[in-house]
């Protein structure tokens, strides 16, 4: 990580259906005696109901609180009060931003590659989203909203899981994992999270990109790799090993593209940053690993609906398998086209 990286302050984005239980998990940032300074934004006070004990000096609308964190309230511009907390004195450990109940993360994402003042100095760190295991699943059918937040998801605080049975909790487990196969899942009761579980991840770091490995799918799904009806509609009920159904959600999908063979720069970057300009809207997330043709670097990177970022990061290692994978996390993707787009360039 370059010095200039580790200096930025990260930012945790903080999402959740309504009543999932992000207030747990923001009271205990706000009052446990971690030792750490952070910073929490919230869309309302009401909402979190912050215990007046802890509240030690307060101007318009920020909060003190007697473990050193500070808490205020977005009101319209994100970048505003993200530039009010850069001026005030003392650094924070960290930065909580944490979106509505009916919110979808992306903008609130998106602000942290767009505005320059903001990248000077705070980088996003990881979309953390909360979920309830007794309503995840009724909710995925009625709000789209809640969907996206799975999807957009690099840590899933799966709360709650005290009021579920094992099989209620397998099934709506099932769900989340054919929406992201790729985020990091916490199962809680009361949200009791170990914060270094939540907080500092590194997910938007592009040398942390290698975490795009799925957390669950074992060693079969990657012998299939070359089979690619193997990603149709026929794997409703694929067992991956854990007695888990796999399901294919209706209309979000995860598709993760892997080549051995280098690729040609001058054919990836443009068809790159077509797809994403053309299908961005239905990108969430996207990242990959790239083997370019005569290139001794290991070139990475990642988006959020149109906005893409990536550098060269590191030479290869000797023994290292050059190869390149690209995962895309959406709504609907075209993914007959994307494969055909990928291999069109592999250079042959």
């Amino acid at each position: 990580m370059s010095e200039a990286t580790s200096q930025k302050i990260p930012v945790t984005v903080l999402t959740g259906y309504l009543g999932a239980g992000k207030t747990t998990l923001l009271n205990r940032i706000l009052s446990e005696n971690h030792g750490k300074k952070y910073a929490v934004i919230v869309n309302e006070f009401g909402e979190i109901g912050i215990d007046n004990d802890l509240i030690i000096g307060a101007d318009e609308e920020v909060f003190e609180m007697n473990n050193g964190c500070i808490c205020c309230t977005v009101r319209g511009d994100l970048v505003r009060i993200m530039d009010g907390l850069m001026k005030r004195k003392g650094k924070f450990d960290a930065i909580i931003v944490e979106t509505t109940g009916l919110a979808d993360p992306a903008p609130v994402a998106q602000t942290f590659f767009v505005d320059e003042d903001v990248q000077k100095n705070a980088r996003l760190d990881a979309v953390v989203t909360v979920a309830d295991a007794k309503w995840l699943s009724d909710r995925l059918k009625d709000a789209p909203e809640a969907k996206n937040q799975i999807a957009f998801a690099d840590v899933i605080v799966l709360n709650k899981t005290d009021l579920v049975t094992k099989p209620e909790l397998a099934e709506v487990e099932a769900r989340i994992r054919a929406i992201n196969p790729y985020a990091k899942l916490h199962r809680t009761e009361r949200c009791s999270v170990a914060l270094a579980d939540v907080l500092d991840r590194g997910a938007f770091d592009l040398d942390r990109i290698l975490d795009i490995e799925p957390d669950f799918l074992e060693a079969d799904d990657h012998d299939h790799d070359h089979d690619h009806h193997h990603h149709g509609h026929d794997h409703h009920h694929h067992d991956h090993g854990h007695g888990l159904k796999h399901y294919h959600d209706e209309d979000m999908q995860s598709l993760s593209l892997k080549t051995d063979k280098p690729l040609d720069p001058n054919m990836f970057m443009p068809w790159l940053q077509n797809l994403v300009q053309v299908e961005g809207g239905k990108i969430l997330r996207s990242k990959g690993i790239l083997a370019f043709h005569d290139d001794d670097d290991r070139y990475v990177f990642q988006g959020v609906h149109m906005m893409l970022e990536g550098n060269h990061q590191r030479k290869w290692k000797d023994g290292e398998p050059r190869e390149s994978r690209l995962v895309f996390i959406g709504r609907e993707l075209p993914e007959e086209a994307i494969r055909k787009g990928f291999e069109s360039c592999i250079v042959s």
